[in-house]
């Protein structure tokens, strides 16, 4: 026989459909999740996608380059897939800043070496290898405009532009005082000057046509990991420590400070045609910002710090198609966005499915206009029958899964059936207030941590359902005799949540009552502790435990 299910005590978890706003919905589309590793586990210290050129290529390669250990990768911005894997640095050697140009038949990268190498993209054959730099160079950048054309920035605290055709540099920057780390060109109205990051926290932006120094520096209060180009040409982003400023250029001040980060930001990208920025960090955290309010509008978490990321846009449009970040575990991350038509098809089969489910698959059929399915599909996607050598095997009694003598508790079908969120929602939920005891709620935790659930149950809740368990856990997080449950909840509450922090008067206030509360109890302890330690002195060390 099955068996039977015993009844658990009350307790289960509150979720209802997330409110979530057009600019949330945009970016939760970005779904299909493909994480690839990297050669040896190498972390992913670049990615790079060639941005929109005001000349564009039609025969332009459309991929992307990662760059991480000693390989340079080139993925297909249609499919994905690895076309080509570029290999010719040294055993000893690292590689960094890999770049395809927009005509997508050279990549360039750097080197712990200090060589700067350019390669076919069809061959794989080096180009050319040059070698002024004396110490690793961590950035390499083609020009937007002029194919022959790049940059470079290394460690030995220099800058230099190149010529494809020229065995030397046609030009030298020299001015910061520690390692550039990153750089670029600027775009739009400042086409042709250079901006460079440097650990000396500071960002320069030069002009070719000026001699021996930076046309303007911006210094910053900690070692400046990426810098960002907006569209236009007169705003500058630069990252510093946790915070990304907003540098204006014309009137040559910060404009914005953005400090949503926890720990160190490593990465910028643009999105949205340049309406949107992406700023990933060392605390796994990758976050949207608007550029006319600088607010945050949505974000993303991944398990291992953030070292690179990079919007890649598709089509004449240049619509954001990949959102691909690189991670310090050597994993790569890319999420899709669906087009139209991929969305239509997977509705259709969504709609299939659930005729089927229903027992209505005939009737969806003919209102389809499709031909009559042949003879035993049906054994093949119904659920299969316990059957054996002809004859059908009943079981009677009570069938596996079916709650005993609990007819009135509907959060325990809920959980033995895998629908946590409904759980919890429906024992905290207001009509409920008279089963949602502790018992039935320090129940359901519990159930919900043994089962790796908790998180799960936790997880895509909005302004209204969020509010019943935070208030739950603030009530009762100093009470000695369930520390560990509330403790646990609260934790993961603030791992799933703090990223949303300031969008919600409410849940904003309902986290600070929370700090209060704890604050409180760890004073209240404190003062336990230190009357502990005076009884034991008083008795003689002698008060037990």
């Amino acid at each position: 026989m099955a068996a039977e299910v015993t009844a658990l005590q009350p307790i289960k978890h509150p979720s209802t459909e997330f409110t979530v706003t057009p600019e949330q919905k945009y970016w939760r589309s970005f779904t299909s999740q493909l994480l690839l590793p990297s050669p040896h586990s190498s972390p992913i210290t670049s990615i790079a996608f060639p941005p929109p050129s005001s000349t564009p290529i039609s025969s332009a390669l459309e991929a992307f380059v990662v760059t991480s250990g000693t390989r340079l990768q080139l993925y297909s911005t249609r499919t994905r897939k690895l076309l080509k894997t570029i290999s010719r640095f040294g055993v000893s050697d690292t590689a960094h800043s890999g770049r395809i140009r927009r005509d997508g038949r050279v990549v360039v990268a750097g080197g712990d070496s200090g060589a700067i190498q350019a390669f076919d993209v069809n061959s794989r054959a080096i180009l050319r290898t040059w070698n002024e730099h004396k110490q690793p160079v961590w950035v390499t950048e083609w020009h937007p405009s002029e194919l022959t054309t790049l940059m470079s920035a290394s460690d030995d605290t220099t800058v230099r532009l190149w010529d494809l055709p020229s065995d030397d540099s046609t030009r030298k920057f020299v001015g910061h005082q520690d390692y550039v780390r990153s750089g670029c060109f600027m775009i739009g109205q400042a086409n042709g000057m250079v901006v460079t990051g440097s650990y000396d926290q500071t960002v320069r932006v030069w002009d070719p046509r000026i001699a021996d120094k930076a046309a303007m520096v911006f210094k910053h209060s900690a070692a400046v990991e990426s810098v960002l180009p907006m569209h236009e040409g007169t705003t500058l982003l630069a990252a510093a420590g946790n915070q990304v400023s907003v540098l204006d250029l014309v009137a040559a001040r910060p404009r914005e400070m953005l400090r949503n980060h926890q720990k160190t930001v490593t990465s910028l990208a643009l999105a949205s045609k340049g309406t949107r920025i992406l700023t990933g960090a060392l605390d796994g955290h990758v976050k949207v910002f608007d550029t006319k309010s600088w607010d945050v509008i949505a974000g993303f978490k991944y398990p291992s710090p953030i070292l690179s990321l990079s919007v890649v846009s598709s089509g004449g449009n240049q619509e954001d198609k990949h959102l691909v970040v690189g991670l310090q575990s050597g994993l790569l991350s890319v999420r899709s966005r669906q087009s139209g038509q991929q969305k239509t098809a997977a509705k259709k089969r969504q709609k299939e499915m659930q005729a089927l489910v229903e027992g209505k698959i005939e009737e969806y059929d003919r209102k389809q206009k499709k031909r009559a399915r042949g003879r035993g599909w049906e054994k093949a996607t119904r659920g299969k029958d316990y059957t054996g050598e002809g004859a059908d095997i009943v079981i009677d009694g009570n069938s596996r899964g079916k709650l005993v003598g609990s007819r009135r508790i509907k959060w325990q079908h809920a959980l033995f059936k895998g629908r946590y969120e409904d759980a919890l929602d429906i024992v905290l939920a207001p009509e409920n207030k008279n089963h949602a005891t502790n018992a039935n709620v320090l129940t359901l935790l519990t159930a919900l941590h043994h089962r790796s659930a908790l998180r799960v149950a936790l997880s895509n809740r909005d302004e209204q359902t969020l509010q019943p368990i935070l208030k739950w856990v603030t009530k009762h997080i100093g009470d000695p005799r369930i520390t560990k449950i509330t403790t646990r909840t609260a934790t993961e509450l603030l791992d799933i949540y703090s990223e949303h922090l300031g969008t919600s008067h409410e849940i904003d206030m309902l986290f600070k009552r929370l700090y209060d509360q704890v604050r409180n109890n760890a004073e209240i302890a404190q003062v336990c502790w230190n009357t502990r330690g005076m009884l034991q002195m008083l008795c003689g060390g002698n008060t037990g435990t």
